[in-house]
């Protein structure tokens, strides 16, 4: 930098400050009290800065960084390990923070608040940023062993469960909503013998002759001793990866190794539920 233009910045940021940092002298300049002060906070700034340049770059080079995934609970246990595996294969200098939600209303609304490089979940209803599907989930029904429809081998209906007690989940739930509304279809209101905000606990209060339920199918957990079934008419939601207005470099890297993994496709006489 010229020395007049070096002078000009000086004296800008001693007028800034109110008062001087350095002090006139015949052979040169020295630092005044408040120019001692301000020195080290000002060399930590630059390096502050330089680092900042560098974890921006490294970030775009996939090399640093740290990515936030936002999603619901269920898809969070069920569909998304498969990708983080794959991911920390990749670019296992990159850090993951999963924000995860009980409703795919409040992920959506956490999104368009700024939540989240990427969102994985159910479709949202009108959205207008960046959207890709992915696949499909289907939800079956958790029957205790002892249930007399355990010794028919084949699908079953939602209907056939209308007098049975049920494993359910909180108010806040999203797939309260998704239950409730399916039982409603099939003419009747789901009677509540135990709840939890766990999707995985619900399969598990099922074997245990609690009620029966309902569960995304990759929640499942391993070993369950309980009877599965699909339903005649599975029950069906569609999963999709979106974000607000453009895929960041983390986001787009992360969306590839979504749509690596192997979704299923929707089921013939499917019902859509959201």
């Amino acid at each position: 930098m010229a020395q007049p233009s070096l002078s000009q910045h000086i004296k800008s940021l001693e007028h800034e400050l109110g008062g001087a940092l350095l002090e006139r002298i015949p052979k040169g300049v020295r630092l005044t009290a408040a120019g001692k002060e301000f020195l080290p906070e000002a060399r930590a700034a630059l390096k502050h800065a330089d680092r900042a340049k560098r974890n921006a770059r490294s970030v775009f080079g996939l090399e640093g960084g740290e990515l936030e995934v936002a999603t619901v609970t269920s898809v969070a246990f069920g569909l998304l390990p498969p990708a983080f595996n794959l991911w920390h294969t990749n670019h296992p200098s990159i850090r993951i923070a999963l924000r995860e939600f009980t409703h795919r209303q409040a992920l959506d609304d956490a999104v368009r608040a700024g939540v989240g490089d990427i969102a994985v979940g159910p479709r949202p209803p009108h959205w207008n940023g960046p959207l890709v599907a992915l696949g499909w989930e289907e939800f079956v029904v958790v029957l205790p062993r002892s249930d007399p429809l355990t010794k028919r081998k084949r699908a079953i209906s939602l209907e056939e469960l209308a007098d049975r007690d049920w494993v359910l989940y909180g108010p806040d739930h999203g797939l309260t909503h998704l239950i409730e509304t399916a039982c409603a279809r099939a003419g009747f209101v789901p009677r509540g013998a135990a709840q939890t905000g766990q999707v995985a606990a619900a399969a598990h209060l099922a074997a245990c002759s609690l009620g029966v339920t309902i569960v995304p199918s990759n929640v499942l957990p391993p070993g369950l001793d309980a009877d599965v079934r699909s339903l005649k008419s599975p029950l069906v939601r569609q999963i999709v990866a979106f974000t607000r207005r453009n895929w960041s470099t983390l986001a787009e890297a992360f969306l590839e190794a979504l749509v690596a993994m192997p979704w299923e496709q929707r089921p013939h006489s499917a019902t859509v539920v959201d």
